[in-house]
């Protein structure tokens, strides 16, 4: 099956680009898109996601081009595409909605759209993170339905979710273990020997599509849960007086000392895949405490570094309706353009209703995207370099803001806030 195997990643943003061009050296792979602007940016050799090297992504389409479809990769947002694809590899977003509770709009328009075109013996791999149970009772069912084809005589299933981390060019796709499973026995093998062929850390071959599910979920449940420990620690100590990154060092001396930071914890996985967990939680009767409030410990931060800088301000007699704050990073994590459920934004907005002007300021980002998701205009370095500011407020660690020299851009009074634990602890006022 292998010298005919064609595959169709839906999906072309941080998780699918990668995979697609990953499998795209073996096979020929085309990377679907329902944005026209994405795939005409990737058509062009061009990934703003920055996740994977441009000249891999242009030698990739040059060999689809150059084979007449054997090898390489072909972006698209042409269903016709895909139409002979054997595999599908659905990477699409599992967001939440307002109410924190799953958002399986995306997941289940691509599916939809992949049961347009399914076939005889065709095989359906899902990455997306879900809770357990999810692919079979909400994937599966849209498929037979669209398709008009019987689940495990048709067509097959599998789960392998992805292990993407933004920004790490260390931790990539292929060196990190891959869990995998499938619907049968037969289709486990067959996908987990697919997957052998582009993750040199090798794979884990689950018992069951569930357990595949389960295991991602808790993954970043965990590190939640981890995380919100330590920021509660961090809003405790703050009362006390006490340094929060002092208390972790001296601790963290002990072997078995796991040494978390507290920090912003928002992104596409940890913020949101407690909530799947839960979700599902609550389905089967048990309401999950911990997970639960550790969300809300992490929630809970944004508003106090906001609020514990106009307290700062306050304290050094600064007019905090009459000032201005610059927040250092708009991204959720270093290095990296993803905005993905940043929780700057928040502490944006909670500045803002202090009567507080506020800029903003971020290389890595795409500007029209955080212009058109979240209403804030990222200025421009001119701008940042002719401004004085009576609050700075280190938001996100990038490598280029260690050049920054941030004393020359505060007027005096001023405050300076490390959200980070990144900056010489000279010239701040508190971090934390």
């Amino acid at each position: 099956m292998e010298k005919e195997l064609k595959i169709a990643v839906i999906g072309q943003g941080y998780v699918g680009l990668p995979l697609a061009l990953a499998f795209a050296q073996h096979f020929p792979v085309v990377g679907f898109d329902i944005k026209q602007s994405r795939v005409a940016e990737l058509q062009r050799g061009i990934d703003l996601t920055k996740e994977v090297d441009e000249s891999q992504l242009n030698v990739s389409i040059l060999t689809y081009n150059n084979s007449g479809g054997v090898k390489g990769y072909k972006p698209s947002t042409s269903i016709s595409d895909i139409a002979d694809a054997n595999v599908y590899i659905i990477t699409v977003p599992t967001p939440i909605n307002q109410f924190n509770a799953p958002d399986l709009t995306p997941l289940k328009s691509s599916s939809k759209l992949v049961g347009t075109v399914l076939k005889q013996g065709d095989i359906v791999i899902y990455e997306s993170t879900v809770y357990p149970g999810c692919t079979e009772e909400e994937c599966i069912p849209v498929l037979e339905e669209t398709s008009k084809l019987v689940f495990n005589r048709d067509f097959y299933a599998g789960y392998s979710p992805e292990r993407i981390n933004p920004g790490d060019k260390v931790n990539t796709l292929e060196t990190i273990v891959k869990v995998t499973s499938g619907s049968t026995p037969e289709v486990a093998d067959y996908i987990d020997d697919l997957y052998r062929t582009i993750i040199k850390a090798g794979t884990h071959k689950a018992p069951s599509l569930k357990v595949a599910e389960a295991a991602k979920v808790i993954e970043n449940a965990q590190r939640d849960v981890n995380i919100s420990f330590v920021n509660e620690l961090a809003l405790i100590f703050d009362r006390l007086g006490i340094d929060t990154q002092d208390v972790l060092e001296a601790a963290g001396t002990k072997f078995n000392f796991l040494k978390y930071k507290p920090g912003l914890v928002g992104g596409h996985c940890i913020s949101v895949d407690p909530y799947y967990l839960a979700h599902k939680a609550i389905q089967v009767g048990y309401y999950p405490d911990v997970i639960l409030s550790g969300r809300r410990v992490n929630d809970e931060i944004p508003v106090f570094i906001a609020s514990k800088v106009v307290k700062l301000m306050i304290q050094k007699g600064i007019d905090v309706s009459r000032s201005r704050v610059l927040l250092l990073g708009f991204a959720f994590k270093e290095n990296c353009p993803d905005t993905r459920n940043t929780k700057v934004a928040k502490i944006y907005e909670e500045l803002v209703s202090y009567g507080i002007e506020v800029d903003v300021y971020d290389p890595w980002v795409n500007v029209e995207e955080v212009r058109e998701e979240y209403g804030i205009e990222v200025m421009t370095e001119d701008k940042l370099l002719n401004t004085r500011y009576e609050g700075v407020v280190l938001t996100t660690a990038h490598t280029d803001f260690r050049k920054l020299n941030i004393e020359n851009m505060v007027s005096s009074p001023a405050v300076i806030y490390d959200a980070k634990a990144a900056l010489d602890r000279k010239i701040i006022d508190s971090r934390l």
